[in-house]
């Protein structure tokens, strides 16, 4: 399979998957009686009894479904890891693509959302997420075409460090208000500078890693 076609594969299931995701979303939403403008304060678990528990499933397979694609899609663990990182990417942004048809939410890119749940709530603005995604997407197809040139890229370990880093500095910077948002939504706020060096270190990261490639033969790419 050609690198064009394997993107296309990969990108149309992820906006597929966010379809069915989103659909789902704005159903429980109004079963439920919820609004998406009045997500905050977030409501404890022990409020939502075992919705809390069905919820962080639903997101553990959303991840083994996002990873599977990219393990199929794949032919070497970096480029698989290029692959997921690509999909996850495309469902997330259309995620918020898709309810914006649906029922026109979020209104800007400034909207609050609760994230994820695991393993504990994340929280930011629409923004941030994006953000992430664009990069995830922008990377892992660099990568992937790499490999599909027939380079090998070398994950160094000072490449490794700081993707570690820099990751966790992102999911800090959605996690450590919650317990502020949890009690009181009249001034959220969203730790960027935190979030910029994360995002900072994980593209100094993916830029050693792209460097550091060896031509190992050529792959024919369509």
């Amino acid at each position: 399979m050609s690198f064009r076609l394997r993107a296309l594969t990969v990108v149309f299931y992820a906006a597929a998957m966010a379809y069915v995701e989103s659909a789902a979303v704005v159903y429980l939403q109004r079963a439920q009686s919820i609004n998406p403008d009045h997500l905050f304060p977030l409501q404890s678990p022990q409020a939502l009894g075992n919705l809390a528990a069905i919820e962080v499933g639903r997101e553990a397979a959303t991840l083994v479904m996002l990873a599977t694609v990219g393990v199929l899609a794949g032919r070497r663990w970096v480029d698989r890891l290029a692959w997921c990182a690509v999909a996850f990417g495309v469902w997330d942004i259309a995620y918020y693509g898709w309810l914006w048809v649906f029922i026109g939410w979020p209104h800007s890119p400034a909207t609050w959302d609760v994230l994820f749940l695991i393993p504990v709530p994340w929280a930011g603005p629409v923004w941030a997420p994006i953000t992430v995604s664009l990069a995830l997407i922008g990377f892992g197809l660099l990568a992937a075409w790499h490999v599909g040139q027939g380079t090998q890229l070398r994950v160094r370990p000072m490449g490794a460090a700081l993707a570690v880093l820099g990751g966790f500095l992102v999911i800090l910077s959605f996690t450590i208000d919650v317990p502020a948002q949890v009690r009181d939504a009249a001034d959220l706020w969203h730790p960027w500078p935190v979030f910029l060096v994360g995002m900072a270190l994980a593209a100094w990261a993916g830029a050693i890693t792209l460097r550091g490639k060896s031509a190992t033969g050529a792959a024919a790419v369509d």
